[in-house]
């Protein structure tokens, strides 16, 4: 059951992209407005039927981590914006890039801000990751700024995340709650410019609209029955199902344009990718070994001692 979930959370995120130009004529920020507000109002529903409201009070009388979670707001923000542009744009393969790359910009941050020392194949991904940047610079003509933008402000979302500790429909309650108002307020100035098309496109249109609440909390849900269930390891191979399916709909449905260098560049990246796995997995079975032959020493002298496993970079 746990597996299940978790392929329906990352396929619901790998296939999102067929659903934001559904919701054209709106724009991209007329949209990322209405998810911001749908989605508070879907999550706000989901707590009351759980009744898992304890958090809110003790968040309240955390200043400190309340403000983690205004800075966890404004980054995913700023991710859901751009990237809602990006595949209404016909950028859905370059997005796609920014969730491949995420991982080793999460590396990079683990590095750089939390003093993390990295194994020399999680250097040399890291390096291959960095060369393919170098590479889909010159295929595009220009830094892919897309990808990056979203690579960086999803790996800043995770670290934050981490920080906040709490759990996926609480930490998405937070956040939109932060949201809400300036969300509100946007839209409320769009209808009155007559520039809104919530009221003025439709029945369908409105109902699509406030169905972005949906499609943001259902994968959230997913995630979290995964979360507990599934080994990490397994759940860190699933990731990558997301970009996959992003980029199959970029090249086969979006039919975006894949030319020699911009195929080389993504080479580039599924190395790097390949590596960090190859090496996760390896350390993982590593670990696995260690625990097991403590257990038995433990077993044999009648005291289970502690084990001092090697720490994976914080994702």
């Amino acid at each position: 059951m746990g597996l299940l979930n978790g392929f329906a959370a990352y396929g619901m995120w790998g296939l999102v992209p067929l659903f934001w130009p559904l919701l054209k004529p709106a724009g991209a920020g007329e949209i990322l407005a209405h998810r911001m507000v749908w989605s508070l109002v879907v999550v706000g529903i989901a707590l009351l039927v759980v009744r898992r409201w304890a958090w809110a009070g003790e968040l309240l009388r955390q200043p400190r981590k309340l403000g983690l979670v205004t800075i966890a707001a404004v980054v995913i923000t700023i991710n859901w914006g751009v990237y809602i542009w990006a595949v209404n744009a016909g950028h859905v393969v370059e997005a796609s890039l920014g969730y491949f790359i995420n991982p080793l910009v999460t590396i990079a941050i683990g590095v750089l801000l939390l003093g993390e020392r990295l194994r020399p194949v999680q250097w040399a991904a890291v390096g291959v990751g960095a060369a393919s940047v170098v590479v889909l610079t010159v295929g595009y003509g220009r830094p892919p700024w897309i990808s990056l933008c979203l690579a960086f402000s999803f790996a800043t979302y995770g670290l934050v995340k981490k920080k906040v500790n709490l759990g996926g429909l609480e930490s998405l309650a937070a956040e939109t709650a932060v949201q809400f108002l300036p969300a509100a307020a946007f839209l409320v100035w769009l209808g009155a410019q007559g520039q809104g098309t919530f009221a003025t496109e439709g029945f369908g249109h409105g109902a699509l609209l406030a169905a972005t609440g949906v499609v943001t909390a259902a994968p959230m849900v997913c995630f979290g029955a995964a979360a507990i269930r599934v080994p990490l390891s397994t759940l860190g191979l699933l990731q990558y199902l997301a970009p996959v399916f992003q980029f199959l709909c970029g090249i086969l449905y979006f039919h975006e344009e894949m030319p020699p260098e911009r195929w080389a560049g993504f080479a580039l990246v599924w190395l790097a990718l390949a590596l960090l796995t190859g090496d996760a997995l390896r350390t993982a079975r590593r670990n696995a070994a260690k625990l097991t032959a403590a257990r038995v020493a433990a077993a044999a002298q009648g005291a289970v001692p502690p084990v001092r496993e090697e720490r994976e970079p914080a994702v």
